[in-house]
């Protein structure tokens, strides 16, 4: 074999893996939404929230109650209990669909690493993790803020800000309202059909003023 011909058949670092994990219709509806608020592509929804629960200690910590195997988050070991029933045929129900990511090899090993400890097949974590991770208030609070501080000037984002104060004070509810909310609650009032998040935002401050 030449040796071009050797080198085209490696596989590339930078290469993406395909994953297409089994979901519950909530969850699917709940990144769809995600998506549209956000205007940014499905996949790319799910590789942020894996990426992002990957590196979260609460979501690990969720996790690790249904360890198989051993799993080394940064400086902490979690335990496993080969005892644990697997979660690989568990929550499975006709109102389930799949969803597309591509994951980079870096991460995919991390998944790989995540399987081994749940005892499932990689597919399978991904959906726990994904699940896990849209679970995660905090970790959901601060993708969608980030979000909009990439959009809003600082002038609009002191105004949501201001929003997001005075509900929050006010609410009867006793429940904190976060970011993805006010997005949801803004998109549904609006009710255009602009998907630009920058433009519904705008359109329903002015409302206000």
């Amino acid at each position: 074999m030449k040796e071009g011909e050797k080198k085209k058949r490696q596989t590339r670092s930078d290469k993406k893996r395909d994953i297409k994990p089994t979901i519950s219709i909530d969850l699917k509806n709940c990144i769809y939404q995600l998506s549209y608020i956000t205007n940014q592509p499905v996949k790319d929804i799910v590789e942020i929230l894996c990426e992002k629960g990957l590196q979260s200690r609460k979501v690990m910590e969720y996790l690790s109650q249904y360890f198989r195997r051993d799993y080394q988050f940064f400086k902490t070991r979690f335990f496993g209990q080969l005892e644990r029933e697997s979660l690989q045929r568990k929550y499975q129900s006709p109102k389930n669909e799949r969803v597309s990511v591509r994951f980079t090899q870096l991460t995919y090993e991390d998944i790989r690493k995540l399987s081994d400890a749940l005892d499932v097949t990689p597919s399978k974590a991904t959906a726990l993790l994904l699940d896990a991770s849209v679970r995660n208030a905090n970790l959901l609070n601060a993708m969608v803020k980030l979000f909009l501080h990439e959009q809003l000037d600082p002038s609009r984002m002191d105004e949501l800000k201001r929003v997001m104060k005075y509900v929050n004070k006010n609410n009867p509810y006793n429940e904190e309202i976060s970011w993805f909310n006010l997005l949801s609650f803004i998109f549904d009032e609006v009710k255009d059909t602009t998907t630009n998040v920058k433009v519904a935002i705008n359109n329903w401050l002015n409302k206000k003023e």
